[in-house]
């Protein structure tokens, strides 16, 4: 199945949301744990998360751009930017 690369980055300021919406963000990407081989925030210098990072497999591309798209975080308007895109792993090696 191929891998999704879905990439975020949060809008200016927005700590409060998205601390509000993380228990709805993390229930949601467990509902597809199955699907998930990383996923975690994307930080700043500081160690401040400014966006998300998932690799994901899905069977095509609509139903990576629908997942990322109903995402709680997405939903809430966290997101300054969104992309999908097919990722292919070349290092290490897959098995």
């Amino acid at each position: 199945m191929p891998i999704y690369a879905i990439h975020c980055i949060d809008k200016p300021l927005q700590q409060e949301l998205r601390a509000a919406t993380r228990p709805d963000h993390l229930a949601y990407l467990e509902s597809a744990i199955s699907q998930i081989l990383v996923a975690g925030p994307l930080l700043d210098d500081e160690g401040a998360p400014i966006g998300s990072m998932i690799l994901m497999e899905f069977p095509d591309r609509r139903s990576a751009v629908d997942f990322a798209a109903n995402d709680p975080y997405s939903r809430a308007g966290l997101f300054a930017s969104v992309a999908v895109t097919v990722w292919r792993q070349v290092l290490p090696r897959p098995d």
